[in-house]
């Protein structure tokens, strides 16, 4: 996506009446300035929003109405929750809508300044800002470009909500803050309220996190790539708002959680009764086109990113050995996204053989580790999975996420969450025959996208259990955020098949705990009936 750009500065003049003053807030193809209407005099707050190369007169002309039109139609249907638009120009490529004085502070500026809030607070703001959704849904209006600079909190009244009227103005699916963009609008599909319900969940996420559930990596088409693509890093601070975020970022539009249950887990935030959200979220059910969609692809996403957060990014794609299948979002966390067991000459061909088991339609309650067995390591306990698999896990590890596209796939991620190792395993019933093809032709390019990507040495057939397997090793991501992960799939016959990943930070991936934990994973992984 090609933004043009406007170099401006402050003391320049927007259709020689609006003189910037300074910028107080700033997002990937927008600025946020204080001004002065001098026509007025009158203070104005003005947004600058890089508009799609080219930008005819026609054009121009369509997006300043729509954004007057709209932004009226909400401002009286939502009166003091709803900015004010004075006017909207295009100049040079860029959009420039004016705005009132609004006597509140950005939601971004905020959490530069605080870092993250409570939860409570988080829900207050969100219940606040279903409202107005709520409103231009009921209208038929979806405001399509929510983001921490779109939002104006104030000490004595609800938030302000900018914006509205830029979504479909132009042909691009997002204009700015690609971080905070839905999976369909990352993939250039028709939106409506789902794609802010997303929003909301997002604005959430990093309200309690203090940071966005998909970073911003430089270029919007890469960061939208992302959105679509990774998983969503496990969140750890959002406790009672976790059923909600969850439930709102869901890859699948059709999955996400309706309004009116979002707003009583809110509330439930905000009042601390939080008896309602013991209840783990209902498992999405797989609808329509999301049937057909790779589970192979989930892992490039988050963890697929890898780089993206240390671990938690760090499968990519997300089942290894379904090859042509991808879970749609509910990928309930994201920090460890999708890891492997490496594959080491101690750990490569042991185990037995194991008939596939059938994934539940919904999951249970997870089970936690059992009793210790003195053929283990110090420490690890044998962790049996409601869906018919058990391995040793070290101690202190949990079951971190779980994701799943009805009944025939699903993945289950096991770490201890925060950047560390992690473990990922995902079954299938798609997969193909061969599974060096699997890795090489509908994993690796995927991998391929991902900053830093290196593979490390070929990808090698060999047996586990007694099956036909395929093992591959990479390195992906930049600095800190640099990861290792190993990869095993194997086949059960059937078009049934295992992966396991295994990921560290790359400068631990030698770390005798880290070898130790591989190899434990190889050797005990086993599935119902072996």
């Amino acid at each position: 996506m090609t933004m043009a750009k406007a170099h401006v500065s402050a003391h320049e003049w927007v259709a020689g009446r609006y003189r910037l003053l300074e910028v107080f807030a700033r997002e990937t193809n927008r600025l946020w300035w204080y001004a002065e209407d001098v026509a007025a005099e009158q203070p104005r707050l003005v947004a600058q929003t890089a508009l799609p190369e080219p930008c005819d007169d026609d054009t121009a002309r369509r997006v300043t109405a729509r954004v007057v039109r709209t932004s009226e139609t909400m401002r009286l249907l939502r009166p003091g929750a709803v900015a004010t638009v004075v006017d909207a120009v295009v100049e040079a490529g860029t959009l420039w809508t004016v705005t009132e004085w609004i006597d509140g502070t950005p939601l971004s500026e905020l959490l530069d300044r605080e870092g993250s809030f409570t939860t409570a607070r988080a829900a207050r703001i969100g219940l606040e800002l279903l409202d107005v959704l709520r409103a231009a849904h009921d209208e038929g209006i979806t405001h399509g470009e929510l983001s921490p600079a779109q939002l104006f909190v104030r000490e004595g009244g609800p938030v302000v909500v900018t914006g509205f009227g830029l979504a479909g103005a132009t042909l691009v699916p997002r204009l700015a803050a690609p971080s905070y963009a839905s999976p369909e609008q990352a993939r250039d599909e028709r939106i409506g309220p789902a794609a802010d319900l997303w929003a909301l969940g997002a604005l959430l996420y990093t309200m309690a996190e203090g940071r966005p559930p998909f970073r911003d990596r430089g270029r919007p088409d890469a960061t939208l790539k992302a959105v679509d693509r990774l998983p969503l890093r496990t969140p750890l601070r959002t406790g009672p708002l976790t059923q909600a975020v969850q439930g709102l970022l869901r890859k699948s539009s059709v999955d996400r959680l309706a309004r009116p249950v979002v707003h009583a887990a809110l509330t439930r935030a905000l009042t601390g009764d939080t008896e309602g959200d013991r209840e783990p979220a209902p498992v999405p059910r797989v609808r329509g086109a999301y049937r057909g969609v790779r589970l192979a692809e989930s892992g490039r996403g988050r963890r697929a990113l890898i780089a993206g957060t240390v671990l938690a990014g760090v499968t990519v794609t997300a089942a290894v050995l379904a090859a042509t299948h991808r879970l749609p979002g509910t990928d309930t966390a994201g920090a460890p996204p999708e890891a492997t067991a490496p594959a080491t000459p101690d750990g490569r061909h042991t185990g037995s053989g194991t008939p596939a088991p059938k994934a539940p339609a919904s999951p249970a309650a997870p089970a936690s580790p059992t009793s210790s067995s003195p053929a283990l390591p110090a420490g690890y306990r044998t962790y049996s999975a409601p869906e018919g698999f058990s391995v040793a896990l070290p101690g202190g590890w949990k079951r971190l996420t779980t994701s799943r596209a009805d009944d025939r796939a699903y993945r289950v991620t096991f770490g201890r969450g925060g950047g560390s190792p992690t473990l990922a395993v995902t079954y299938s019933e798609r997969v193909g025959p061969d599974p060096v093809a699997v890795w090489r032709d509908d994993v690796e390019p995927g991998l391929r996208e991902l900053p830093g990507y290196r593979r490390v040495g070929d990808v090698r057939a060999t047996t586990y259990q007694g099956r036909r397997a395929a093992d591959i090793e990479w390195l992906a991501g930049t600095g800190d955020d640099r990861v290792h992960t190993f990869g095993r799939g194997f086949l059960l016959g059937g078009r049934r098949g295992f992966s396991l990943r295994f990921t560290t930070p790359a400068g631990t991936w030698d770390e005798t705990a880290n070898r130790l934990a591989r190899k434990t994973f190889l050797r005990t992984f086993a599935a119902a009936g072996s």
